[in-house]
């Protein structure tokens, strides 16, 4: 009994592989609207399912998937992201409605709605991934948001220099004469 105790053992302290690679996953997470999302079509194919059926999981829990965890592309939104290469026209057999993009909340709130155990593990990483780039890369919105607060912070810097800029004058000012 003791070599099946120290191989349960050992295979417990092995850390699971990652099903995706951490390149493919930035590849497929795009800023739409100032937010990271990930297309419908990219998430099915890393969890195993066709884009139909994820979408009608979606449909079957619309209550899941508020405006600011899943939406549809605007038609504009879909051209720009063709010109970028990162859907391919639509030619003969290609898509037939605008795709839905999740933000992070939505991805995390489709493993809710997938139950596969690949759904699980794939929903893991991408969850580390979305992590991962909110580390290394601020969206143009969270820029905006900086860049906001970064003149306020200047404003008032300025604000302070000049008055004491103002103090230092006075005090270097020849006193009134005495009369």
């Amino acid at each position: 009994g003791g070599d099946a105790g120290r191989y349960a053992c050992r295979m417990a302290k092995k850390k699971a592989t990652p099903i995706v690679d951490n390149d493919e996953l930035e590849a497929v997470i795009h800023v739409v609207r100032g937010q990271r999302v990930m297309l419908d079509a990219d998430l099915a194919r890393l969890y195993g399912v066709t884009t139909a059926a994820l979408n009608q999981a979606v449909s079957r829990n619309k209550e899941r998937f508020p405006e600011d965890f899943a939406y549809h592309l605007t038609q504009q939104e879909v051209t720009n992201l063709i010109s970028q290469n990162v859907i391919s026209r639509s030619g003969y057999g290609g898509r037939r409605k605008r795709p839905w993009v999740f933000t992070e909340q939505g991805v995390a709130m489709l493993s809710s709605v997938l139950r596969s155990k690949t759904a699980a593990r794939v929903n893991v990483e991408i969850m580390r991934t979305f992590v991962r780039l909110r580390r290394l890369m601020a969206t143009p919105g969270e820029l905006v948001e900086q860049l906001s607060k970064l003149a306020e912070t200047v404003q008032w810097h300025d604000e302070q220099i000049t008055l004491i800029k103002q103090v230092l004058q006075q005090m270097l000012a020849e006193p009134p004469k005495e009369k």
